[in-house]
């Protein structure tokens, strides 16, 4: 008779069997935060990334009304399936909305939590993310959030994240994005589609600083609106396996929101 324990790990070698999951060579850490891009690395099989957003601050201003938008526990799940496939699975614990009326002070507030985020990336040239790498992500949101940070009904989308590693401890990436984008009334859907221009800067070895800007049309139905964004991001890897990163985020035009500051941190398992 096999005991508990017996059971447990021929039960963990069954399911790496099955999924084709085994040890893999390690990997330099490659998270998806910070940023507004994507890298188009994933993880190696067999390994866990679980990247948390500490807290993330927005403010958004249009001259009539005023937004602050405040979200904590922020969290992505990262599992390597294959060689080149690994799943996601992402979910916001808490979010708070603050909107002030600008003309009248009255202010209205609303509390909740996101939306489940599903995800998959098929990494198609070096998954590691060395040299020129390439991946296609489909994703999927699921409305089990609130009002104040859920969008209401579900959503998908399409990113092809694209990384090119240049010499001196530069790296480019281009993260171009198509979604089906749910409607500010909370049902339905219209297109959206835009990118992200990056350049990754290594300051030190476990030292780097990311530049990027973004644009995104969004087509909804109750008024089109192209956003343009500027960020910049620092990210400190202590050890192989973990990484703490802040950034900030500047709207570059009116239809964008003024400014974004967010720290997180990251740990491989």
């Amino acid at each position: 008779m096999l005991n508990l324990r017996q059971t447990a790990v021929a039960s963990i070698a069954l399911g790496c069997a099955l999924f084709g999951v085994g040890a893999a060579q390690a990997r330099d850490l490659c998270p998806d935060r910070p940023g507004l891009g994507t890298p188009p690395c994933t993880v190696e099989p067999g390994k866990v990334v679980v990247e948390i957003g500490v807290a993330d601050w927005t403010r958004d201003d249009d001259g009539t009304s005023q937004t602050d938008t405040v979200e904590a526990g922020e969290f992505l799940a990262r599992i390597g399936l294959t060689d080149r496939l690994e799943a996601q699975l992402g979910w916001t614990a808490y979010g708070h909305e603050r909107v002030r009326d600008r003309l009248t002070g009255a202010i209205d507030k609303q509390a909740g939590t996101g939306d489940v985020t599903l995800a998959l990336r098929r990494n198609l040239r070096n998954p590691d993310g060395s040299g020129l790498s390439i991946a296609l992500m489909p994703r999927l949101t699921l409305p089990t959030g609130g009002g104040a940070i859920g969008a209401g009904d579900w959503g998908a989308g399409l990113l092809i994240p694209v990384g090119v590693e240049l010499k001196d401890g530069l790296s480019f990436k281009l993260t171009p994005e198509i979604d089906a984008a749910v409607d500010v009334d909370r049902s339905g859907r219209h297109l959206a589609y835009g990118g992200v221009l990056g350049l990754d800067v290594d300051l030190t070895p476990s030292i780097t600083a990311t530049i990027e800007a973004a644009a995104m049309r969004d087509d909804d139905p109750d008024g089109h609106e192209t956003q343009a964004l500027g960020g910049l991001s620092i990210e400190w890897q202590p050890s192989d396996d973990s990484q703490f990163d802040l950034g900030v985020t500047i709207g570059l035009n009116h239809d964008a929101p003024d400014r974004q500051l967010y720290l997180g941190f990251v740990r491989r398992f």
